[in-house]
């Protein structure tokens, strides 16, 4: 079971009659040519920007041109399914071929966790669609394709290009011609997305499907590690394929021949350059890489965003706050969605077990489910980056770096305004449990956000990191109290270690030690409130101006 659970299921209730609809995958064209992959990328760009929130309400939408030819179907799938499902649904509704890795092996050796092998994995066997003039029913295709795939998938070597056992996806060149929509952007820690749109400002802007079903929209940033080639990260592009020596039926149907991928040689925008760095070295010695932008070195996610901005990198400051909390308010919605499922389904409810998974990030079961470490992980970076971004800005404009752009007289005093601007727009609610609505602001969340409970059996107040009179009407008794307690060091660590055992019972977490490495957490979170440090900026200032103005006699 993949961080992203193998419970993704995709359920025919009904298969209409009409030939259109008939749920039937025939294989009609020979190639996925040129033409195939710019509609394939406006696919994906559609469902991105589309107001849907599972992958059944995206492909049920205006933005799924496909949705009146499908049967009667439900389409679930986690992170590392969703790329799988949307490109195999794509080729269904084109007539074009379609093969997958379906088992793989840690490279590691035996007993390794094909998940999070150290040393990536090695494609044992692959399947395809098979080509028959009457066509397959797709429904059961898709299903049986999704019961194969984990993130483990989209951790092999980048280097490889095996005609025979080849990969899914290739290492793509890092620039706007070729990071598209439909890339996959994959994350070592045991996640996968898929960007649906690159902004003018470099941005690269993702969609991910996770575990309970639900969808969430961010901005790809640090939470998605560099990494070596053997391992895959960050970004990949699904390999174009064709049939050979097939036969072609009365009706139009390529029956037979075999699958062949396009070579890495063969592909205009293949690189290892995301390893390599610039200027290249061995990738394999990819942590000696340097990222150099007209002359200047970066770190390398700076770098990205100056090679995918049109024109030279700037950063607007006012209009990337707007930008970043508009990102964060995306994640909050997302993780409401995520606790409204776990707790519709009574899991708060529930005795909790003696002891917490081997590990919290990466495991099965209920846990898996509908618990929310990773994704939590994922929505304090992104505050932390915020965070960052904008100490970085006002020391960007105190040395007047020509990197930023702000014409105006006061950006701490114009970043707080817009701040509350956007703090304003956005309103996440929740039920408490005696059925009252609770309304929080991202200015609300951010004293609380190390208190944003992921243990799914916990109350839905602890499950938003309540306090006083808001947790009232939390009915979880001593036991629930004592764990949630416990766990508050794991809550305030934002890095995600799958490689560490995390069994632990209440007694263990208690008595510590704390740190990174120990499966137990941290002590403290790192600073994320924007608000109170441009305020606090702001009364320095002031002070500052008062005793200019009033300097003090001395003797």
């Amino acid at each position: 079971m993949s961080l992203c659970v193998l419970f993704a299921a995709l359920v025919s209730l009904a298969v209409p009659a009409a030939a259109a609809n008939d749920g039937l995958w025939r294989i009609t064209e020979e190639r996925w040519s040129e033409t195939h992959e710019k509609a394939w990328e406006d696919f994906v760009a559609g469902l991105g920007a589309a107001d849907c929130w599972t992958l059944d309400e995206c492909l049920k939408s205006p933005a799924n041109p496909y949705r009146h030819t499908d049967p009667r179907t439900r389409f679930y799938a986690d992170c590392a399914d969703m790329p799988y499902v949307l490109r195999a649904y794509f080729a269904w509704k084109n007539g074009l071929p379609f093969a997958w890795q379906s088992a793989m092996r840690a490279a590691d050796g035996p007993g390794a966790d094909i998940r999070y092998s150290l040393e990536g994995n090695t494609i044992v066997a692959r399947d395809s669609v098979p080509r028959t003039a009457r066509g397959v029913a797709a429904v059961p295709i898709l299903h049986n394709i999704v019961n194969y795939v984990s993130t483990a998938m989209f951790r092999r070597d980048a280097t490889i290009d095996d005609p025979v056992m080849f990969t899914d996806t290739y290492s793509p060149r890092l620039d706007r011609a070729a990071i598209r929509p439909g890339t996959i952007a994959y994350d070592v820690n045991g996640h996968a997305s898929l960007v649906w749109r690159v902004e003018t400002g470099g941005r690269i802007l993702i969609f991910s499907s996770h575990p309970d079903h639900s969808l969430s929209r961010t901005f790809l940033g640090r939470e998605f590690l560099r990494t070596g080639p053997q391992l895959g990260s960050i970004f990949q592009k699904f390999r174009p394929i064709e049939v050979v020596g097939a036969t072609r039926a009365a009706n139009g149907a390529l029956v037979g021949g075999r699958i062949v991928p396009a070579m890495n040689a063969d592909l205009d925008d293949f690189s290892l350059e995301q390893y390599t760095g610039n200027p290249p070295v061995n990738p394999y010695a990819w942590g000696t890489a340097q990222w150099l932008w007209n002359g200047e070195s970066m770190d390398f996610y700076t770098w990205l965003r100056a090679r995918m901005s049109v024109g030279e990198l700037e950063y607007h400051p006012v209009a990337e706050l707007r930008g970043m909390m508009q990102s964060v308010c995306f994640d909050l919605r997302a993780r409401k969605h995520a606790v409204e499922i776990s707790t519709a389904r009574g899991i708060q409810n529930m005795a909790p077990p003696h002891r917490l998974p081997n590990n919290i990030y990466g495991t099965d079961g209920v846990w898996e489910l509908y618990s929310t470490p990773s994704r939590d992980a994922r929505l304090k970076t992104a505050f932390r980056e915020m965070y960052d971004h904008i100490v970085d800005f006002i020391k960007m404009d105190m040395v007047d770096a020509p990197r930023l752009v702000y014409d105006g007289g006061d950006l701490p005093g114009d970043l707080l305004a817009a701040y509350a601007e956007q703090n304003e727009l956005c309103r996440i609610d929740y039920k408490n449990t005696a059925g009252r609505t609770v309304t929080l602001t991202i200015d609300d969340i951010v004293p609380r956000l190390y208190d944003l409970s992921f243990d799914p059996y916990q109350c839905i107040e602890r499950r938003w990191g309540a306090s006083g009179d808001e947790l009232a009407s939390c009915r979880d008794g001593e036991l629930k109290t004592r764990w949630y307690d416990a766990q508050r060091f794991l809550r305030n660590q934002i890095d995600r270690t799958y490689d560490v055992d995390m069994g632990y019972s209440i007694e263990e977490l208690e008595r510590g030690p704390w740190g990174p490495r120990t499966g137990r957490g941290v002590v403290e979170g790192p600073e994320v409130d924007v608000r109170a440090y441009l305020e606090g900026l702001l009364r320095r200032q002031s002070a500052a101006g008062a005793d200019i103005a009033n300097p003090v006699a001395t003797p």
